[in-house]
């Protein structure tokens, strides 16, 4: 007897062949087989007369789709015939979800077999996961199927009813969806939040207070018993501080009086409090969490992230990626606790095994959340996977075991130092027990460098101790519009609003980018010009299409299709034919909306007429002296609404009208050299574009402020032949003898170090940002080496006191050290953390054998990504006046950075 086993793809089909009888034959359908018509050409020829036919489903009858096979999908299909002839039975084992329903029914329907069929479901490829499959085989579920076809008509009927109407009203080509626009429509809301946004200016004073020759750092809390003002006491719509707020508000003269007048006083330690608090650890992925912590770890796509699973599926290395439930088997639970207890310890382990239960709307918890596959996890290095696949394992293993280890218990340490009428307070925080740190730590993918990060050590302050105060500065604070949405985050919230299904919403992003609805820059995604203008449009005359919580509704009904308990063609009649349904809408707002003003895009805080034009935005005014002139001056094509303000639309018409202006001639060239407007701001040119120069050198225009666009008069010609020199070369580093340059990057001036390890085969960079005082074009080697020399800041507490300081690095000289750690004494050279064996002791640890700990710990550590923080609240931005040091330090004043 032979059997033909059918699945979605060939890596799927070359896994599962390793675990099946022999007679079985498994081919791969490369997905879907037939779909709707994707184009007119594509239409069969019976239905091209009808009305309905471009939409290919016959709204006439019941919503009847009309499938076609497309033609790179015709040779599989007749392979796949060809093996069903000599079958004696098929089993069809496409994925287990709605769209894995699909494509099995669709099979069905285009095979038409005359043996048995059985339907496979399983969520895991591995050998007793496939044969327990075999032994619970059913039917095609046809709810699933209804409900996947009722949500690929709907799709259908949005995007081929509303996107024709897009092209008449604004621009050709521009598209609508049900998911899609909704996405855009987020990122649009953020953009005018921010574009509406007031900004309130507050300052506060920071010291740095030594208590036994230990430094720690304490900020001003209250000015005579009053709070004082932060960013949270300050109305985003005014600027000002909100209504009933009983605050201090200080400003710039105050802050530095108050500083003169306290620095020189008796500091004393008021109260000390210390509360203990535990954190839990993180439910396992779902796809949803997944998309965004890979993007916030390592920086990859959801639409990466997807495929680099979808392959770890499919191998059988991890379970289905595709599903919006925490739940874990017993099996699962069962052997995250034996990883847990092998390499940790019985006391890491929670007291009882941890089942988590989904939150997010319409989640199915039949499902199993994503873990590592098998009824025993494969460690990383086990897999011998490589790359991005070795990545995402690792995150999806550390998860899943963190999940069933016990609680980190930490204490909260506040102290408050009193001097005069100020009351200054010091913050810490020690971990008593690591639990689940130990594994795992979001955001982080080095577990033991953000163990370390999460301590803020304190010296042992009492009531009544005199810290002696080294340095006290006036710190300038402006408060900041809410964080524009990444990936991560717009996942996050059309999860939590219920818009759309976790599955789809990378192919959601990837869309609406490919599209030209927002640009990605660094990892925030900025809505362009057409967004505001398709997203307008859709909120003004179909309100619905765009709103979260009637997307949500609609996403609820899918669901019930699903599950049996809603019918789909009653649904879909009432959607696109009922009084107030989609065609209905369509066809009068055909009548109403004037192109003209459909085009025009009204941006908050801009005196200026912004349009859609055939090829792209534009800027029109109107010239009233005389006879009446419109001039109509294009934007260039990366630059979006959250760029443009009046500086900038003043300088794009003075080069429409008189061309780019000229700074002057290159000294050494000849070239001219012009003063532009672009992508992120005012930058000069040597040169101009044509065939031969296709890409003249450019060079940014640091900012005059934290906030203020440099302009022409600002740029002299020596400033910018000095800015078209950059990167400068300042001399080799004299340990390593690689290149110190200077140079000016999206985020300001900064220098940085060049060089290669023995062992290296990439070049390493070592960065520093240039301070208020420097300047990049006149920067020396010295002060380079200065900069490079000072320790990246951290987050405010004492450093740490080695245990025993073994001796340096005979690669770059640095140190290496014993630290005492949570969990454990550790070795550590640069950002590298080693644990030091068990029979290992402090007084017994050599060079060289901290030497080989570390090469050891090296050959597995990955690159540390930077944390993004992104927060919708109000977050802060520092400018700073000259530290003020007291006569004990007698060291030369300097400015603080300004943070961007």
């Amino acid at each position: 007897m032979s059997t033909l086993v059918i699945v979605e793809s060939p890596t799927k089909a070359r896994t599962i062949r390793n675990y099946l009888p022999s007679g079985y034959q498994v081919e791969a359908s490369m997905g879907h087989v037939r779909d709707l018509p994707p184009s007119a050409k594509e239409i069969p020829p019976a239905y091209k007369d009808k009305k309905w036919a471009t939409l290919g489903i016959n709204i006439e009858d019941k919503f009847q789709p009309i499938y076609v096979v497309p033609e790179k999908k015709k040779k599989i299909v007749r392979e796949l015939k060809t093996a069903l002839k000599t079958a004696d039975e098929l089993i069809l084992a496409t994925d287990e979800d709605r769209e894995g329903e699909s494509i099995s029914w669709h099979l069905l329907e285009i095979l038409k077999p005359k043996v048995p069929v059985k339907r496979m479901v399983f969520h895991e490829i591995t050998k007793e996961a496939i044969q327990r499959a075999l032994l619970d085989c059913r039917e095609v579920d046809q709810d699933l199927v209804h409900a996947q076809e009722t949500r690929r008509i709907l799709d259908r009927l949005v995007g081929y009813t509303v996107s024709p109407l897009l092209w008449k009203k604004i621009s050709w080509g521009l598209s609508a969806g049900r998911v899609q626009s909704v996405a855009v429509r987020l990122t649009v809301v953020r953009e005018r939040e921010r574009r509406a946004f007031q900004s309130g200016g507050y300052w506060d004073l920071k010291a740095d207070l030594e208590q036994n020759k230990k430094p720690f750092e304490a900020k001003l809390i209250t000015l005579d018993g009053k709070k004082l003002a932060t960013g949270s006491d300050f109305d985003s719509d005014t600027g000002k501080i909100a209504e009933g707020r009983d605050v201090v508000l200080l400003n710039e003269t105050e802050a530095n009086k108050l500083k003169e007048r306290i620095i020189d006083k008796t500091w004393t330690v008021t109260n000390r409090e210390e509360k203990a608090s535990k954190r839990r650890p993180s439910p396992p992925f779902t796809t949803s969490t997944l998309q965004q912590e890979s993007n916030r770890k390592f920086g990859i796509s959801a639409r990466e992230t997807m495929g680099i699973a979808q392959k770890l599926y499919e191998k059988g290395f991890i379970t289905y990626m595709r599903t919006d439930s925490v739940h874990l088997s017993q099996q699962a639970i069962a052997a995250a606790r034996n990883c847990v207890e092998q390499m940790y310890g019985k006391e890491y382990l929670s007291p009882k095994s941890r089942q988590y239960s989904t939150k997010s709307k319409g989640a199915q918890e039949a499902h199993e959340a994503i873990r590592p596959a098998g009824e025993s996890f494969r460690t990383p290095k086990e897999t011998k996977l490589k790359d991005r696949e070795f990545k995402l394992y690792d995150l999806i293993w550390k998860r899943t075991i963190a999940c069933q280890m016990a609680d980190a218990q930490l204490t909260q340490i506040a102290v408050d130092v009193n001097v005069e009428n100020a009351v200054f307070r010091a913050n810490g925080q020690r971990i008593e027990f690591p639990g689940f740190f130990r594994a795992y730590v979001e955001g982080s993918d080095n577990p033991d460098a953000a163990l370390e990060d999460r301590e803020v050590l304190l010296p042992a302050l009492k009531k009544g101790d005199q810290p002696e105060c080294k340095e006290l500065e006036a710190i300038g604070h402006e408060t900041q519009p809410p964080a524009r949405y990444t990936e991560a985050s717009l996942v996050k919230t059309l999860e939590k609003e219920g818009i759309g299904r976790p599955s789809t919403y990378a192919s959601v992003i990837g869309t609406i980018i490919d599209r030209g609805y927002v640009q990605m820059r660094g990892k925030a995604l900025i809505p362009t010009f057409t967004a505001f203008a398709v997203t307008a449009l859709l909120e003004e005359h179909f309100p619905d299409l765009v709103d979260t919580e009637f997307t949500s509704k609609m996403e609820q009904t899918l669901d019930e299709i699903a599950r049996g308990g809603a019918e789909w063609i009653p649904y879909l009649k009432k959607f696109y034919q009922g009084e107030t349904g989609l065609k209905t809408q369509t066809d009068v707002k055909n009548e109403e909306i004037e192109p003209a003003i459909a085009k025009t895009i009204h941006l908050e805080n801009l005196d200026a007429t912004v349009r859609i034009g055939k090829y792209g935005p534009y800027i029109e005014i109107t010239n009233n002296e005389g006879e009446t002139e419109v001039l109509k001056v294009s934007i260039p094509d990366d630059l979006t609404p959250a760029d443009l303000n009046p500086e900038q639309i003043e300088a794009l018409i003075r080069q429409k009208k008189e061309g780019p202006e000229k700074v002057g001639l290159h000294p050494e060239t000849g070239e001219p050299i012009y003063f532009k407007i672009g992508k992120y701001g005012p930058y000069v040119q040597l040169g101009d574009k044509t065939d031969e120069n296709p890409k003249p050198k450019m060079s940014s225009i640091p900012k005059k402020d934290s906030k203020t666009d440099a302009t022409k008069d600002d740029v002299t010609l020596e400033m910018a032949v000095g800015l078209l020199s950059l990167p400068r070369l300042l001399g080799q580093h004299p340990a390593t003898g690689g290149k110190i340059k200077a140079a000016l990057g999206r985020f300001g001036p900064y220098v940085v170090h060049e060089f290669k390890g023995p062992e290296d085969t990439k070049l390493q960079r070592d960065y520093r940002s240039l301070k208020k005082e420097d300047d990049v074009l006149t920067v020396t080697k010295e002060r380079a080496l200065e900069l490079l020399a000072e320790p990246k800041r951290g987050r405010g507490g004492s450093k740490k006191t080695p245990l025993r300081e073994l001796g340096a690095h005979p690669e770059d000289k640095e140190p290496v050290n014993i630290y005492q750690g949570p969990y454990g004494n550790y070795v550590k050279h640069g950002k590298i953390n080693a644990g030091l064996p068990q029979d290992e002791t402090v007084e017994g640890m050599t060079l060289e054998k901290a030497l080989e700990l570390l090469a050891e710990k090296a050959a597995t550590k990955k690159k540390t990504t930077k944390k993004t923080t992104n927060k919708r609240s109000t977050t802060t931005t520092k400018k700073t006046t000259a530290k003020k040091k007291t006569p004990a330090t007698k060291k030369k004043t300097t400015a603080k950075k300004e943070a961007s």
